[in-house]
């Protein structure tokens, strides 16, 4: 498992020495001969080779720079892809910041039995949160709709959590190419003290240079997958063996039909409408949130080459099946102005 995250320049792009010399977490900024050094190590990356040294360089520009970061880890392949890097990053190390999951009570069950399992083996510190409030008013995505189940046990509870355990920053696995809103937000992306975003006063971003001074009470919602795009994700995910939730893989699956979604049957908590009856369908995601919330898509898609056979096939964004980001009166601009991820 350690040499998994050891990072020779041959192979992958966070060492910018040759052989397989690591290159020890900087306890500051790099200095101008450690830039040279790194940019000419670049010079010489492929495609996977620059988004991997790009993402770690800004995982450690900001364990440098604040004071309390925090990874945001959703049990998604992008948080897979997130997690794989920090430990690359900062081998032989653990991560110098704990990993946070803002839990719904409504994720897959193969989620969460896949985070507990990844954090027990990485040895991490783990941090899960539920909104209390949210739990002891019963908020679901049934009785309540799916606007404010996300607005109180996501958007709310990871604000309460940040503001609870004191973070300045939170890594974030969120990319540009998922959905217009975050195609404009920055890597750095900046919160007011209520963790609004405001998507008219951004910071620019000019080459690899970064300003993380925050006023009193603001925090940085920071992005190290924002240049990747989902095939990126799919093919790191196959050139370095990263475990994913099975999820994503092609599994007979009991599924509703609702609203054109294919809506899998996880627990006995989700009620069926009159005349509904649960099917077992080949079926795989290509997102996961809340299961009452995501729809699957029918695919024989059952291996990692298969996946990236049927990516370059795809006609619909990977979003397509997240029934938030079709609420009326519920943008995905309008959520994250509001604080959600």
């Amino acid at each position: 498992m350690r040499d998994l995250y050891r990072v020779p320049i041959s192979g992958n792009a966070a060492s910018c020495d040759r052989g397989s010399k690591v290159l020890p977490a900087p306890s500051g900024a790099f200095n101008i001969a450690e830039e040279r050094i790194l940019l000419t190590a670049v010079d010489r990356l492929s495609h996977l080779q620059r988004l991997e040294a790009e993402s770690i360089f800004i995982m450690r520009e900001v364990v440098a720079e604040c004071e309390n970061p925090v990874m945001l880890y959703s049990i998604g392949k992008d948080s897979a892809v997130m997690l794989h890097l920090a430990m690359k990053a900062f081998y032989p190390a653990k991560p110098p910041f704990p990993v946070m999951h803002i839990d719904t009570r409504w994720k897959f069950r193969e989620m969460i039995a896949f985070r507990d399992r990844m954090a027990a083996e990485l040895g991490l510190k783990l941090i899960v949160h539920t909104n209390p409030d949210g739990l002891a008013r019963g908020i679901n995505p049934f009785t309540h709709g799916s606007a404010i189940h996300t607005d109180v046990m996501k958007t709310q509870g990871l604000k309460q959590a940040l503001d609870l355990h004191g973070f300045d920053a939170a890594f974030g696995g969120a990319r540009r190419d998922e959905e217009k809103s975050r195609a404009k937000e920055r890597i750095f992306s900046f919160r007011s003290e209520h963790h609004r975003w405001d998507p008219k006063n951004q910071r620019p971003e000019p080459w690899n240079l970064f300003n993380t001074r925050k006023r009193k009470g603001e925090s940085i919602r920071v992005f190290p997958l924002s240049n990747w795009t989902e095939l990126d994700i799919w093919q790191y995910i196959h050139q370095e063996k990263i475990p994913i939730v099975p999820l994503y893989f092609a599994k007979p699956r009991p599924v509703v039909e609702r609203d054109g979604n294919l809506i899998m049957v996880d627990d006995e908590r989700m009620p069926l409408m009159p005349g509904e009856k649960p099917e077992l369908k080949l079926v795989r995601f290509r997102t996961l949130g809340c299961y009452p919330l995501t729809g699957a898509i029918e695919s024989e898609a059952a291996t990692l080459p298969a996946i990236l056979e049927e990516m370059f096939r795809a006609k619909n964004s990977e979003r397509h099946g997240r029934v938030i980001d079709r609420d009326g009166e519920g943008s995905m601009e309008k959520k994250k102005q509001e604080g959600y991820f």
